[in-house]
């Protein structure tokens, strides 16, 4: 734990693997995860509909699961640290109105089973 995901749009320039190093970075900067277990993984999409009208549009969805148990304003500052990691990703194309988001789930610990082995 945690489990982290973007979902993106296909017009958007994103280098991958880049950003999820630099995101796992600044989790492991809070010293509330283990650098070891963050898992991130990234999910472009080529058929995607941002809205109805016809414009260039384009999106990044942030997902940040982690173990229950944490306050409201470290919720908080976790999305905001994300959200800046994502915006430092850009310039973004113009004339493209690019939405970014950042969600913070919880998983109930009493559920969550996990193992881990090392060769």
């Amino acid at each position: 734990m945690p489990h982290f995901t973007i979902e993106y749009s296909a017009n958007l320039p994103i280098q991958a693997r880049e950003l999820l190093l630099d995101i796992n970075t600044a989790l492991v900067a809070t010293n509330h995860f283990k650098e070891i277990d963050i898992k991130s993984r990234a999910i472009r999409f080529d058929t995607y509909v941002v809205g109805t009208a016809n414009a260039e549009r384009a999106f990044l969805h942030a997902k940040l699961v982690i173990l229950k148990g944490r306050t409201t304003e470290v919720k908080r500052d976790l999305s905001e640290r994300v959200l800046t990691v994502i915006n430092q990703a850009g310039p973004w194309p113009p004339g493209l109105d690019v939405q970014l988001c950042v969600e913070v789930q919880e998983l109930e610990r009493e559920t969550y089973a996990k193992a881990h082995f090392s060769t």
